[in-house]
C-alpha cells in the first residue's frame, strides 16, 4: 500500500512540475495536473489541499536550504573580528556561492520553478529575501569598518539595495539561461570578482588585506 501511495504522489508531483514549468504557477491548471497524473481529483486532495500546497511541495525544501545556507554564512562571518572579516570577505563569499551553485544544480528543476514560475506564490520573493539579508549585512559591515576607524563615504541607500538585488538576480541568471554547470562556475567567478571590486572601490577597502 505504501508503495502504491508513493507512486500516486510521484505521479502528481511529476505532472505538476511539468505543468508549472510550461505555464507558470498562475496559468497552471489543477485539472490538467490531475488528468496528466492519471489520478482522480479525490486522490489529489488526499495529498494536497490546493495548487499552492502542491507548488510548495516542489520548492519549499530547496528554497529553505539556500536561505539557511546564506543566513548561516553571514551569521558566522559577522562573529569574526573586523580585521578578519576584511581578510576573509572574498573567500567566504566565494565558498558560499560555490555551495549554492552545487545545490542548485543538484536540484535544478526546483530552481527552474523558483526562478521562473513562482509568480503568484510566496516564493516569487525568494531572491528578494536573499537580497534583503545581503543588504542588512552590508550596513553591518560598514558599521564594523567605522568602528575600526575606517569610515566609509556615504553610499546612497538605494544603491546598496540595487547592488544587493542585482547580486542575486545575477546569480540566478545561471538558471534563467540554462547554463551548463561548468560554464556557470566560470561565470560566477567572474561575476563575483566584478561585484567585489565594486564594493572595494566604494568602501575604500582592500579585501584580503
Amino acid at each position: 500500500m505504501k508503495q502504491e501511495e508513493q507512486s500516486t504522489q510521484d505521479k502528481i508531483l511529476s505532472s505538476a512540475k511539468q505543468e508549472f514549468q510550461e505555464k507558470g504557477f498562475l496559468n497552471a491548471s489543477l485539472r490538467n495536473i490531475v488528468k496528466n497524473a492519471g489520478v482522480t481529483t479525490g486522490a489529489f486532495y488526499g495529498y494536497y489541499d490546493s495548487k499552492e500546497a502542491l507548488f510548495a511541495a516542489l520548492v519549499e525544501e530547496h528554497a529553505a536550504y539556500i536561505l539557511a545556507l546564506f543566513n548561516r554564512t553571514i551569521d558566522d562571518f559577522e562573529k569574526l573580528p573586523g580585521e578578519e572579516q576584511t581578510e576573509r570577505m572574498v573567500d567566504t563569499s566565494e565558498d558560499c556561492l560555490a555551495k549554492m551553485l552545487d545545490y542548485i544544480y543538484e536540484h535544478y528543476d526546483a530552481f527552474k520553478l523558483l526562478v521562473g514560475c513562482a509568480q503568484g506564490t510566496p516564493y516569487e520573493n525568494f531572491p528578494h529575501q536573499l537580497a534583503v539579508r545581503e543588504e542588512d549585512s552590508t550596513y553591518t559591515y560598514i558599521e564594523t569598518l567605522a568602528g575600526m576607524g575606517h569610515p566609509v563615504e556615504k553610499i546612497h541607500k538605494n544603491l546598496i539595495h540595487i547592488i544587493s538585488s542585482s547580486l542575486f538576480a545575477g546569480i540566478f541568471e545561471v538558471v534563467v539561461h540554462d547554463m551548463p554547470k561548468e560554464e556557470a562556475k566560470e561565470y560566477l567567478v567572474q561575476f563575483h570578482r566584478f561585484h567585489a571590486a565594486g564594493w572595494s572601490e566604494l568602501m575604500g577597502i582592500r579585501f584580503g588585506a
